[in-house]
This record gives C-alpha cells, structure tokens and sequence, in this order.
C-alpha cells in the first residue's frame, strides 16, 4: 500500500483511564499523592547514603542508584499523565511520545539489572562474606552501574530504532496514559511485525535473563543459609534478603506480565493497572520495603535530623 499521500500522525492522544469526572478527580489526587510520596521518599534515601559515611557501603550504593531510577523513571511517566487528568486534548506530540518511551524502557530496562546486581551483591555478602570486601569494591560497584546502563542501552536499541521510522497515518489515539510502545505499534499504518518480534525478543531477554542471574543468586544464598547452624544466624541472614526479594516479585510480577508475553496489546484496563503498579504504586513503597525499615537508615535519618534540623537527640520512630 502506498502511504506517501497519506498525512502523518504529528501528534497522539494518550486516552488514559476513560472515567467520569468525579472518578477521574479521585484518580488525579491519589496519583499526585503516590507521586509526591514516591519523589521525596526516594530522595531522602539518595540524600541518606550520599551524607552519611555509615551508608557508604555496595549496598547502599546499590539501593540509592535504584532509587534514582524510581524518580527519574516515575518522572517521564506520571507529570504527564496527572497534566492530562483535566485536559481537554489529552495529546502529546510524536517526538514527545517516541521520546517518554524510549526514557520509559531505558530506565526499566536498566532497573531489573540493578535488580540483578543486587541480589549478586546479596549472594557474595552470604556466601563469601570474608572476601565482600575485595570482591565489592568501589571500582567494581562504580563498572556494574555503568554496565547496567549501557545493557540497558543495547536491549532497547533495536527496537527503538525499528518504531522511529515506522509511518503512523491514523488513527492516533493510545489506549494508555503514557506511549508505551505495544499500543502505539498497533496504530502504524505499515507491517510492524518485525518490530514487535524484535520487542518481545528484547523483553524476554532482559526480563527473564536478569530473573534467571537472581534466582541462581538466590539459590546459593539459600543454600548458604540453610547451613548456618543456628536458628537466630539464619534469621539475620535472611532478614538481609527480604526487602530486596519482596521488590523482586513486585517488578518483575507486572513486568514480565506485560511484556513477556504474545498479543501484549490486549487486555487494555489489566495492563494499564499493571503499569501502574510498576510506575507508580511500587517506586512509591521502594523506600519504606528497603529502606525505612532497615535499623541502620532510620539511626541515619534521626542524625541528619538532629544535624540539619534540629530535632533532639531521643528522637524515635517506633511506636
């Protein structure tokens, strides 16, 4: 079929949840919530551990850069769409969509191998604890940030450079409140199945692989455990892992639901409800499952408290 006559989509209408007023007013106020929630929440860890020399250690390190991930990955998705709650057009133009999606996958892409590298950094802290140390250096740590970055980089590319040129004639509305790339395939007015083979490659490759590196991780680190002869020495072990799994299973739960599996672009509202779950609901709970609970951050927080604001020193946060 010839298109060259045909206009080109400039702009795309992203529909969101398609609700009443009243619901869609409710939807805005808890979304600004669970983003404020999630933006300050995760500062405060990436402040924490950037101030205080106690936190100065792989996994700190390792929590703040997943943190920074949460805001910035939060930030390409949700402004937009509580902008678009209460506009009459709800659009955005071509090369603002192309560009939230290709921030979108970058940064997902690039958490679930930090998710990985934790759940190593987890599996030599148990497993090898005399040689942590040595093996998790600040040289070490600084070259698997960096790599999960540009392998982030690699397993998005091809399928970004495959929708940039695809030709899009209308329609132009997604079925989505942000320009994730499964809804805005189905709207080219060309053959997209390379494209989306290429994507779904793509997705089972870094979803299932980086899950299949913190499985085997954990594994050993079961393994480990199960060997340490007392009953309290098991449960400090394991109390280690808990926040780190309980993040595992919510990520990757919705994402590989999402994305690792044929005919993603159907099942509209499950999806949407999924996204949120991974954009939204789970940065903003990032900071009290690793982070708020853990006896060292808090002892962190209530210094820089009585530093920086002048709270006195008996400061608790437990009941």
């Amino acid at each position: 079929m010839d298109h060259r006559n045909k206009t080109r989509v400039t702009e795309f209408i992203l529909l969101g949840f398609q609700n009443g007023k009243e619901i869609e007013f409710l939807l805005f106020t808890i979304f600004l919530v669970m983003y404020m929630t999630s933006l300050i929440g995760n500062t405060v860890i990436i402040l924490l551990v950037c101030i205080d020399y106690h936190l100065h250690s792989p996994m700190y390190f390792f929590v703040a850069n997943l943190s920074f991930i949460e805001v910035t990955i939060t930030s390409t998705v949700v402004p937009k769409m509580l902008a678009n709650t209460f506009s009459l057009t709800k659009t955005i133009s071509f090369v603002g969509c192309l560009i939230q999606s290709i921030f979108y996958f970058l940064l997902g892409s690039t958490e679930f191998v930090i998710l990985a590298i934790m759940s190593f950094d987890r599996y030599v802290a148990i497993c090898n604890p005399l040689r942590y140390a040595i093996i998790m250096n600040k040289q070490t740590c600084i070259l698997l940030i960096l790599g999960s970055y540009v392998g982030a980089f690699l397993s998005m590319l091809g399928p970004s450079v495959l929708t940039a040129p695809l030709i899009f004639c209308g329609p132009n509305e997604i079925h989505h409140f942000f320009c994730d790339r499964a809804p805005m395939l189905k709207l080219a007015c060309v053959d997209i199945s390379l494209a989306e083979m290429v994507d779904f490659i793509s997705s089972a490759v870094l979803l299932l692989g980086s899950l299949l590196l913190t499985g085997v991780s954990y594994t050993y680190i079961v393994i480990t455990i199960l060997k340490i002869p007392s009953v309290q020495g098991r449960q400090k072990a394991f109390s280690t892992c808990v926040s780190h799994i309980t993040v595992v299973i919510l990520y990757y739960g919705s994402s590989i639901f999402l994305y690792v599996r044929p005919k993603k672009g159907n099942a509209v509202d499950i999806n949407k409800f999924a996204t949120v779950l991974n954009t939204i609901i789970t940065p903003m709970l990032n900071p009290f499952i690793y982070s708020f609970r853990n006896e060292k951050v808090k002892e962190s927080l209530r210094d820089a408290f009585k530093k920086y604001v002048g709270i006195p020193t008996n400061l608790r946060f437990e009941k």
